[in-house]
């Protein structure tokens, strides 16, 4: 047997499920799968005692990008595996690696190093494949990105890149950008997500994005267009359309800070919990100080400042990516947003395995489904994380 897996029987749990929450239940995990719920024998298990904390599916996040000092555009197997065992610390079993905008062959680079560190991954949340964010952003829209590497869609370019690698499953992009919505389709086309970010589009342009593919708004309200004015009309952007369009998925920053309590509030409201998804968007102070970081790769990144729980620009007139953990997300938005807990899970981990086409076998606890599990307290402190059947993070970590 893995000597980081073996059978365990999860007794005393307070069991989290996408509709509510079941006190006292037990869960059984052989092969790193959930065999059971419910009470049954299975001999040479191994007994972990929940104490009435809450067993809870691992968080999904579609949107990270560094975490314990490292940034996925440092380029090494080793920052990929750094950042990984970062957030499986805070309940994260699965996460999206996501870039920031830079030249092609950074983005190269940065791909074989997520090759070449999913092999060797055992120790922390499981790679789900790669996200692009950027290049092809709108300038007035471009918020920490790096200016110098923004540019429109060419198809020479993201068709090699998308020949370079078969692990890239989503891709963010500005819908209003020349070559954009033939973006969309090529992507729709090879099963890629497509997804709206740093944009100054309208409605009509949104509409046009959605039947070219795109469907989910990259962290929702950051570096987006709202209401405007053009020739003294006033036109809906892309924050009122993403609200109209009920087929466009959003991500959350609930990190209390991006999004006050009102926001959170109304997205809750009108986009419904199975269209939210919870992430982080961290960069590579996460789990670590306050005080100076980058945002980006060691080499050419963007020096940041992080104070108030979040990261910002030196000259502080714009966030520079968050320092969330997910089960910070899942706390603030059951805290400020008022929203139930169990249904405060699911925005962090049904809805981005459905997001991502993985609820099948992640995202909740069900019989069959990967043994991704999160043991936490009233607060949302983790005590215990557990990814495909590999205890992680905890008191009986790596089988002890």
């Amino acid at each position: 047997m893995d000597p980081l897996m073996a059978r365990y029987i999860l007794t005393n749990a307070r069991i989290i499920t996408p509709f509510r929450i079941l006190d006292g239940g037990n869960v059984y995990v052989e092969d790193g799968k959930i065999v059971h719920v419910g009470e049954t024998d299975m001999a040479d298990a191994q007994v972990i005692d929940a104490g009435g904390c809450y067993l809870s599916p691992g968080f999904i996040d579609l949107h990270v990008h560094g975490g314990g000092g490292a940034d996925f555009m440092d380029g090494t197997p080793e920052a990929f595996l750094t950042i990984a065992e970062t957030h499986a610390r805070y309940g994260t079993t699965a996460l999206v690696p996501t870039t920031l905008t830079a030249e092609t062959d950074d983005l190269l680079a940065t791909l074989d190093a997520y090759t070449a560190a999913r092999r060797v991954n055992t120790r922390g949340a499981a790679f789900l494949g790669m996200h692009l964010e950027g290049p092809y952003f709108a300038l007035s829209q471009r918020g920490a990105q790096d200016p110098r590497y923004i540019r429109n869609p060419d198809p020479a370019e993201y068709q090699r890149i998308l020949d370079y690698s078969p692990d890239i499953v989503r891709w963010s992009a500005a819908p209003e950008l020349p070559g954009a919505l033939a973006f969309g389709r090529c992507l729709k086309e090879r099963g890629v997500l497509a997804a709206l970010a740093h944009t100054d589009a309208v409605y009509d342009e949104v509409v046009a994005a959605v039947e070219s593919g795109y469907s989910l708004a990259t962290h929702f309200y950051s570096a987006m267009s709202g209401v405007m004015r053009r020739n003294a009309f006033r036109y809906a952007g892309v924050i009122e359309s993403v609200y109209l369009l009920d087929e466009i998925d959003v991500e959350v920053i609930a990190d209390g800070v991006h999004l006050p309590a009102p926001l959170l509030k109304l997205i809750y409201k009108v986009k419904g919990i199975d269209r939210i998804a919870l992430i982080t968007d961290a960069m590579r102070a996460a789990g670590m100080p306050p005080g100076e970081s980058i945002l980006g790769s060691e080499k050419n990144g963007l020096r940041v400042i992080v104070e108030d729980g979040v990261a910002k620009l030196p000259d502080r007139t714009s966030f520079a990516g968050s320092v969330a953990t997910a089960n910070r997300l899942v706390r603030t938005f059951r805290d400020l947003a008022a929203v139930p807990l169990h249904e405060a899970v699911r925005a962090a981990s049904l809805t981005p395995a459905r997001i991502m086409g993985i609820d099948t076998r992640k995202g909740s606890i069900a019989v069959g489904k990967d043994a991704d599990l999160v043991l936490f307290d009233e607060n949302i402190d983790v005590r215990w994380t557990m990814v495909e059947g590999r205890v992680v993070f905890g008191g009986r970590a790596h089988g002890a």
